[in-house]
C-alpha cells in the first residue's frame, strides 16, 4: 500500500507554483532554499515522477505536476476552510436578512445554506423582496441586514457590487427583433418607467407591454419561454438567455450598486459573521460593473 501524500509537502508544491521559483517560494514561506527543494524531492518521491522542469530562472510544470495541481489547490484549501470553521468560537442567535429576488436562485442559496452548516447554532431568517420594503422592515427592526438596489445617495451603506440592468432575450425565440417589441415589466414601478422604459425611448424602439409581472423569477421565465424580452440583473441572466449589446441596437439599463445595510438598532457576533458571508458572495461581481448614471 502507497503511504498517504504529506499535506505540509503539496503546501510547499503550491508555493512554488505560485511563486514561479523554488527561491522566491521560500523567501515567501520564510524558511530556506535547501528546506524548500528538500520537500519538492520527498513530494517526488513519493509521486514516483518528476513534477517540476528545473529551468534558468525558475521552475515550469511537467505534466504529471499539471495533472496534481488541481488535486493539490482542492485539499490545501479544504484543510484551511476545515481550520477555520473548528477553531472559529460558536456563533448563536437569530440572523435576519434581506435579500433581493434577483439572487435567490444564483449568488445567495449556497451562501446561506454555508453559513448555517458552518454555524448550525444560529438561526438564519432571510426575506425576499424589493428594495423599498426591505429598507422599510430594517427601519421597523424586522431583519438585521438588508441587502438592496439603489444610485449613489449619502449614507455610509457598504456598497458589495455592482450588477447593472440590462435587456434580455432567448436565444431561441429572438423575440427583440418583433416590432413592436414584447416587453416584460413590473407592475406599477417607477423604476421600470424612469430606466428600462426610458432606455427604450432614448433608442427609439416602438414597444408593448406583452407580460407583467412582481418578480424577477417570473421576468426570466418570461424571457426562457419566449413571450417578451425582459430588464435583468446581469448576473441573472438565465442559461439560454443573453444580454442585449449595443451591437443590437441596445443599450445597458442602469448600473444599480447592490448594497448592504445594517439595522441601526444594533449587530451581534452572529449578524457580523453574515456581513463577511455576504461580502464573500458578491465578491465575483465586485468591480465588474460600471459607475451608476441617471
Amino acid at each position: 500500500m502507497q503511504p498517504p501524500l504529506d499535506s505540509n509537502l503539496m503546501r510547499g508544491f503550491l508555493a512554488v507554483v505560485d511563486a514561479g521559483s523554488v527561491t522566491r517560494a521560500a523567501d515567501q514561506m520564510g524558511r530556506t532554499q535547501s528546506a524548500v527543494s528538500m520537500q519538492i524531492r520527498r513530494l517526488e518521491e513519493s509521486l514516483g515522477q518528476s513534477i517540476f522542469v528545473r529551468e534558468p530562472h525558475g521552475v515550469s510544470l511537467t505534466e504529471r505536476g499539471r495533472q496534481l495541481l488541481p488535486f493539490a489547490r482542492r485539499v490545501i484549501g479544504l484543510l484551511d476552510e476545515t481550520a477555520t470553521a473548528l477553531r472559529e468560537k460558536p456563533l448563536s442567535g437569530p440572523v435576519r436578512v434581506g435579500i433581493p429576488d434577483e439572487y435567490v436562485q444564483s449568488i445567495l442559496p449556497s451562501a446561506l445554506a454555508s453559513f448555517s452548516q458552518r454555524h448550525p447554532e444560529t438561526q438564519v431568517t432571510a426575506r425576499c423582496d424589493f428594495s423599498a420594503p426591505q429598507l422599510a422592515a430594517l427601519g421597523a427592526d424586522k431583519i438585521d441586514l438588508a441587502v438592496v438596489y439603489e444610485g449613489y445617495s449619502e449614507d455610509e451603506a457598504e456598497v458589495l457590487a455592482i450588477d447593472p440592468t440590462v435587456w434580455v432575450t432567448s436565444n431561441t425565440h429572438c423575440q427583440h427583433l418583433r416590432r413592436p417589441l414584447p416587453i416584460s415589466i413590473y407592475f406599477s414601478s417607477d423604476w421600470c418607467r424612469d430606466y428600462a422604459l426610458h432606455s427604450l425611448e432614448q433608442i427609439g424602439v416602438d414597444y408593448y407591454s406583452a407580460f407583467e409581472c412582481d418578480t424577477s423569477a417570473s421576468m426570466r421565465s418570461a424571457v426562457i419561454n419566449g413571450i417578451a424580452i425582459a430588464p435583468l440583473a446581469r448576473s441573472s441572466i438565465p442559461p439560454g438567455c443573453r444580454e442585449l449589446t449595443p451591437e443590437d441596437g441596445f443599450i445597458t439599463i442602469d448600473n444599480a450598486r447592490v448594497v448592504l445595510h445594517r439595522n441601526p438598532a444594533g449587530t451581534s457576533p452572529a449578524i457580523e459573521a453574515m456581513v463577511v458571508t455576504l461580502r464573500d458572495a458578491f465578491c465575483p461581481l465586485a468591480g465588474k460593473g460600471q459607475d451608476f448614471r441617471s
